[in-house]
């Protein structure tokens, strides 16, 4: 299967329930017809899903992968925004659920919200940076100690 058409499938899966379709059935659940509220919201879900595409391209160009741990890069891709944080994508996915979260204030789609920041927290500790370190080793490492988990700050020089 084409690399297109896997980072495609992966989206529509899971960044795709995660961010909208789980959001969609907690904003409809009892027969709701949510009411947009705070229109300048949409700008944090235009952030979020143009630095989800950013990085689903850096991914599948200099990774020749998806973001799946099932068909993950074939290298580290450290550059773009994973110079500044390991985890652009999640953070991507945390901007849209925060922007529909003001968009329709919605107190379900918060806690949501916090619920999904746990869990992937918890994947990205047990799973994703020891399989990962596992995977690519000192290079891995190195990229851990240069750059931050979860608070963006601009890109260092690589130790040389």
């Amino acid at each position: 299967m084409s690399l297109v058409l896997r980072n495609l499938l992966f989206t529509l899966v899971m960044p795709g329930a995660v961010g909208v379709y789980v959001p969609w059935l907690i904003l409809t659940a009892g027969g709701a017809s949510p009411e947009p509220v705070v229109w300048p919201a949409v700008v944090l879900i235009g952030l979020g899903a143009a630095l989800y595409l950013w990085c689903l391209w850096l991914f599948g160009t200099l990774g020749r992968g998806t973001p799946g741990p099932w068909d993950a890069p074939r290298r580290v891709v450290d550059v773009g925004p994973y110079g500044w944080v390991r985890n652009p994508m999640y953070l991507s996915v945390f901007l849209v659920v925060t922007g529909e979260t003001l968009l329709f204030l919605s107190v379900p789609l918060l806690v949501y919200l916090g619920v999904v920041a746990l869990i992937v927290q918890l994947f990205v500790v047990a799973y994703e940076e020891p399989t990962l370190t596992e995977s690519f080793g000192d290079e891995y490492s190195e990229y851990r100690r240069r750059v931050p988990r979860w608070i963006p700050r601009p890109p260092r020089a690589r130790a040389v």
